[in-house]
Parts: structure tokens; C-alpha cells; sequence
């Protein structure tokens, strides 16, 4: 299974919050500190606060913090909110896709138990565990 960079750069960056939880960070920083554009990582932070698990505020000394504390969120949560419009195969997009084999196929069933095994497994991790070391920290080392 391949993530889409979309969830890539979104896991990133709640990975750096997580390390610093008390702290506003800016889209801007974000991107700087990953080489990322600012206005995709945007996109991903309006997603992610529309899901509840960041929060934003405009203006100085604003900026986006995680919604609730990071052993709350889980990596599967995160998942699901950042690849909710794609679908592992085209035949399991919502319009049921275009393929000519559907009614014979019996591969479907088994990727869509592969797809709730992998979701389940990160399940069990929460992204207070793949928090990154503190910037300063890392800068003293």
C-alpha cells in the first residue's frame, strides 16, 4: 500500500507538533523545516482541523496545535482522514469505479481485508508514539 504525499507531509508535521504539544506552529515553519509548499501543507492542515485533530488560529501568535493530546489520536485516525477520497483500487471508489470484473472478481474481498488489517495495525499506535525529539533538543545534540 502507498500513501499519498498528501498524508505524507500531513503525518510529518503532527509528528513535530506532537513534540511540542503546548506550542502554536505556523504552516510556514512547518514547511520550511521539511522543504514542503506552504499552501499544500495548508490544505492539509484545513483537513485536518476540520476532523478535530488539529486546531488553528489566525493572526499573531496563532498558528495550529493537535486538538487533543497525541496518545488520543491515533495513526489509523490520521489515515483515514488524510486518504478519505482514495480509494486502495478504483473499484473501491464510491462510485464503485469502472471495471468489467466486479461481478466475478475475488480479489476485492481479500484487498479490502489487507486495507482493514493495515488501518487496524496503526490502530495500535498513537502519534504520541513516532512524536519527533523536540527541535531543541535535537539542536544540542
Amino acid at each position: 500500500m502507498r500513501l499519498t504525499s498528501f498524508t505524507d507531509f500531513g503525518l510529518r508535521a503532527l509528528m513535530r507538533m506532537a513534540s511540542d504539544p503546548d506550542r502554536a506552529y505556523s504552516t510556514a515553519e512547518l514547511a520550511d523545516e521539511f522543504g514542503l509548499s506552504r499552501h499544500h501543507l495548508t490544505k492539509i492542515m484545513a483537513t485536518l482541523a476540520q476532523a478535530g485533530i488539529v486546531t488553528t488560529r489566525r493572526g499573531g501568535g496563532g498558528g495550529a496545535r493537535l486538538g487533543r493530546p497525541a496518545r488520543e489520536i491515533s495513526l489509523g485516525d490520521i489515515i483515514r482522514v488524510l486518504e478519505n477520497d482514495q480509494a486502495l483500487v478504483n473499484c473501491f471508489a464510491a462510485d464503485g469505479g469502472n471495471c468489467s470484473i466486479t461481478p466475478h472478481c475475488r480479489l476485492k474481498s481479500r484487498l479490502r481485508e489487507a486495507e482493514t488489517a493495515f488501518l487496524a495495525q496503526l490502530d495500535r499506535s498513537t502519534l504520541a508514539d513516532v512524536a519527533l525529539p523536540q527541535l531543541a533538543a535535537m539542536a544540542d545534540s
